[in-house]
């Protein structure tokens, strides 16, 4: 499912008219739209609350952005811009998709909020909170992002209780299936930051000499990915397997187009179309 509802959530970062929406609203620069958009769902919040939950951004990178990006925009004026670069992109990229299919993927995925836990999800459930707009394609966006955060507050919590931190893992994905050379940069941390992680990893035997992941590194990164899931199923035992069955054939068409917006390599680990 996550792969199916990533691709909408990254309109918003990737497609020109999510950008442009950022730009428009005085948040120049993609970093600065990218951080005011992701967290204008906390409020007008410095950069720790971010550091914590967005988890992967070295702090220098974070506190370049934050708190001086609600300068330029208020937490109301980004999240307006976030939907309506997202309304502009997918009425763009949808235009291939039925409209009625569009509306009972709305349905369904608002289903499948309806059935989020908050507690402990601090940027699901800031997501969860946010009054529903009245756009379809709004409405698309804001489910998949609202479970995008959901889950992505699991895979922390399990990240943390493994001791595992936010560079070590970024090492460890670019030991196993990422690029350091788009990971790095897109992330924040510097050369000697990066070296020191690889050297924790290489001493608790998950990198080998070269960077690259070793059997205990893999089966690590498994259990992470086993416990998220674990975290992540409420929504979809909720829905039920017809339903999610329904949801998944509506979504790949949705999925395949809003992949053609990705950069052949990204830090997400999702292929483009």
């Amino acid at each position: 499912m996550w792969a199916l509802y990533e691709p909408i959530h990254t309109v918003t970062y990737f497609s020109a008219q999510g950008r442009d929406a950022l730009t428009a609203a005085g948040l120049r620069g993609f970093w600065r739209g990218y951080f005011a958009g992701r967290a204008a769902p906390l409020g007008a919040v410095p950069a720790a609350p971010v550091l914590a939950s967005f988890f992967s951004f070295a702090p220098a990178m974070v506190t370049r952005a934050l708190p001086e990006v609600w300068t330029m925009a208020s937490p109301e004026v980004a999240l307006r811009a976030r939907a309506d670069g997202a309304v502009a992109a997918l009425d763009v990229l949808l235009s291939g998709v039925p409209g009625a299919e569009v509306t009972e993927a709305v349905t369904l995925l608002e289903q499948a909020t309806d059935a989020l836990e908050p507690a402990g999800r601090v940027l699901g459930a800031a997501n969860l909170a946010l009054p529903r707009n009245e756009h379809p394609y709004a409405r698309l966006w804001q489910a998949a992002t609202t479970l995008r955060e959901h889950r992505g507050d699991g895979h922390n919590a399990a990240l943390v209780a493994s001791a595992i931190g936010p560079l070590d893992i970024l090492a460890l994905r670019c030991g196993l299936d990422l690029s350091w050379a788009t990971v790095q940069p897109a992330r924040g941390w510097t050369d000697q930051e990066w070296t020191a992680a690889q050297v924790r990893m290489l001493e608790r035997g998950l990198l080998d000499g070269d960077g690259s992941i070793t059997a205990a590194g893999r089966d690590l990164v498994q259990s992470f990915e086993d416990a998220t899931d674990v975290a992540a199923a409420a929504p979809w035992d909720a829905l039920g397997a017809t339903a999610t069955q329904r949801l998944t054939d509506l979504l790949r068409p949705v999925a395949r187009a809003c992949a053609a917006v990705l950069p052949a390599s990204n830090p997400l680990g999702l292929a483009p179309r």
